[in-house]
């Protein structure tokens, strides 16, 4: 009767976990091999439910008729204890110990068994009743799962993602459209195919920032390669809680939009919650046929300082001029375009516009809480964090970065001061 039993309970709890992988939080999002990542949109729900409920279905039925085995070899089993003690305990009223070893020694090493196996029968009965409880639980929660996607299925469909519908060539014409609100918007530069989506950051005052890049979290892993560096990756939001690359590409098209020059700024934050900036004007990126090089004119300002334009680490004189970025093509770990005799971005875990490496490094590896040793860059002397060194240690990794772009002129309308800037010469 035993194995029996625990063959049942071994089966339920097989059922009971693999119902419960089948069925997750309505507020979360999952991946699923055969249909990639899934969000609770009530389409994406019910799409979901009428594709998987059929099989929860059956699986809860199975656990339903399993229980009830369950609890009938149970009882068999209180049954079969109940009289082996009420057997034994007859028999040794009804004889003396001195008729017990008359009769025969094997008595008594029978009931001497019975009463071990009693022992051991109850404490199983124990175990399999707690199983049940447990899975008697699981089940309702399985059921009022099921129920609470029922009643969102009821729900008309409506894609929670809002992507507004004004549009330009950048998301400054977007605000100057009449945008007032940050969001999602699809921009169409003069040179660009096609739209593509992208993230405006649009202030009170009708600044419209495009967004190239953001780190927030450490949840979007940037050792990528080239393609994915040229079409972007990572997840655009429409509440901007999310990190990604916009895409070569698009910052080629986006940043070469004649006549109109971009600067770019760079915004930094520190795991004490300091937060800084540094501006560069004229940035563009060129076209794929140059590896997306980088330039810019001169450093327009702020006060993180200008690590794009190298720094002295005390290692070497040649610090500063081989850790400048101005001019340098973009680099990956399968594509390397840098002046190092290895490859900066396989060492470093990144794509970016790498010399011989780095003085600025914001797709690097995420490091929480910011300071970081050569033990936890796999024994190799690499400075492979989120590093900006005119701000901070090389051997410290930011907490939050983000890279976006604006035309000059609008920047230069709102009045802001932009102290020590300097010509970028040679």
């Amino acid at each position: 009767m035993a194995p029996s039993i625990i063959h049942k309970s071994t089966f339920l709890l097989f059922l009971c976990s693999f119902s419960s992988a089948q069925m997750h939080s309505p507020d979360m999002c999952f991946t699923k091999d055969d249909f990639g990542t899934h969000c609770p949109t009530t389409c994406g729900i019910a799409e979901y439910l009428s594709r998987y409920q059929p099989s929860v279905d059956r699986d809860l039925s199975e656990i339903e008729v399993s229980l009830v085995d369950m609890r009938n070899l149970t009882k068999g089993a209180q049954d079969r204890v109940v009289y082996m003690r009420d057997s034994t305990t007859q028999a040794q009223k009804s004889s003396s110990p001195e008729a017990y070893i008359r009769k025969s020694s094997k008595m008594l090493d029978d009931i001497l068994r019975f009463e071990k196996s009693i022992i051991a029968q109850e404490a199983q009965i124990y175990q399999l009743q707690e199983m049940f409880e447990s899975n008697e639980k699981r089940m309702i929660r399985l059921k009022e799962m099921s129920l609470q996607l029922q009643r969102r299925c009821n729900l008309p469909c409506k894609d929670t993602v809002e992507i507004q519908t004004i549009t330009g060539k950048d998301c400054q014409e977007i605000a100057n459209k009449g945008a007032r609100t940050s969001g999602l918007y699809m921009v169409k530069p003069l040179k660009a195919k096609e739209s593509f989506l992208v993230y405006c950051e649009i202030d009170s005052t009708g600044s419209g920032w495009t967004v190239l890049q953001r780190r927030r979290d450490g949840s979007v892993d940037f050792y990528k390669n080239w393609v994915q560096y040229k079409e972007g990756f990572g997840y655009l939001s429409p509440d901007d809680t999310s990190e990604f690359w916009l895409g070569n590409e698009k910052i080629h098209l986006l940043s070469t939009q004649s006549p109109v020059t971009y600067i770019l700024r760079i915004e930094l934050k520190d795991w004490e919650g300091n937060k800084t900036h540094a501006d560069y004007a004229m940035f563009k990126l060129a076209p794929e046929a140059d590896q997306y090089r980088l330039t810019y004119a001169h450093y327009y300002g702020g006060d993180a300082g200008d690590a794009f334009d190298g720094y002295d680490f005390g290692d070497d004189p040649t610090d500063k001029f081989y850790t400048s970025h101005n001019g340098m093509q973009f680099s990956t770990r399968d594509q390397d375009n840098d002046k190092y005799h290895g490859n900066c971005a396989q060492q470093d875990g990144s794509g970016w516009w790498m010399n011989r490496c780095h003085a600025a490094h914001l797709n690097g590896r995420y490091y929480r809480g910011g300071r970081y040793t050569v033990k936890n860059t796999d024994g190799f002397d690499f400075d492979n964090g989120i590093i900006w060194a005119t701000w901070h240690s090389r051997w410290y990794s930011l907490k939050e970065t983000t890279m976006k772009i604006i035309p000059v002129n609008r920047l230069n309308m709102g009045g802001s001061q932009h102290a020590g800037t300097k010509q970028f010469g040679g």
